[in-house]
């Protein structure tokens, strides 16, 4: 190969590799190479019904095996009440090697999490899309908006794809909204607002297409 390009012109191998990088480029900005980056370094976080199984090395008895309730904690022998909702699974397992070992019940505690039964995670679409309703959201990935409306079978005729509202409740009861232009998220043009791409939907949020003036 390096022997047959030594019999080309300079200017032709310049406009070779400047083609290649071109190319690797518009690669990485395809939006599905950008879903799926972000499907891989997804981490999925503990939440409120979630059923875990809690094993300690060793200590047979301090095993349990406890549902995440309605504040965010789990009961732990000894311990008791100790919040692990939002967390990954090696972080809680380090938050409760750290609650054993503050409480002086073990010296060197190293804890196990298996996920059980997973919490119900839901978003809802309406307006004017051609399925509207309740969708489960995958469990240990991310959703996009655009995958959404694509699983209630795409925006309708009328559907005003550039004004799309997400609406989202935090833990703490405060509600913010979204607005997102998901015609440019699925034609693969550029938005006005450039963190629409980054938006991926939490459990409980409610999507709603308006209707286009004509």
């Amino acid at each position: 190969m390096l022997r047959s390009l030594r019999f080309l012109s300079r200017p032709f191998l310049l406009t070779l590799l400047a083609l290649t990088a071109t190319l690797s480029l518009r690669a990485q900005e395809q939006p599905g190479a950008a879903v799926e980056t972000e499907k891989s370094n997804y981490v999925y976080r503990l939440t409120i019904t979630d059923r875990i199984r809690i094993s300690i090395f060793q200590e047979d008895d301090l095993a349990t095996m406890a549902r995440v309730d309605a504040r965010g904690n789990v009961n732990l022998k000894l311990v008791g009440d100790l919040y692990v909702a939002g967390m990954t699974v090696a972080e809680a397992q380090h938050a409760i090697e750290k609650a054993y070992r503050d409480g002086r019940y073990l010296r060197n505690p190293q804890a196990s999490i298996a996920i059980e039964d997973y919490a119900p995670r839901e978003v809802s679409i309406s307006g004017q899309v051609k399925a509207p309703g309740r969708y489960l959201l995958p469990i240990e990935s991310t959703f996009s908006i655009v995958e959404l409306v694509t699983k209630a079978g795409g925006l309708t005729d009328i559907a005003k794809g550039t004004n799309v509202i997400v609406t989202r409740t935090s833990s703490d009861g405060k509600m913010t909204t979204l607005t997102v232009d998901v015609d440019a998220l699925i034609r693969g043009r550029k938005s006005n607002n450039p963190d629409n791409a980054a938006i991926l939907l939490e459990p409980g949020d409610v999507v709603y297409v308006p209707e286009r003036i004509i």
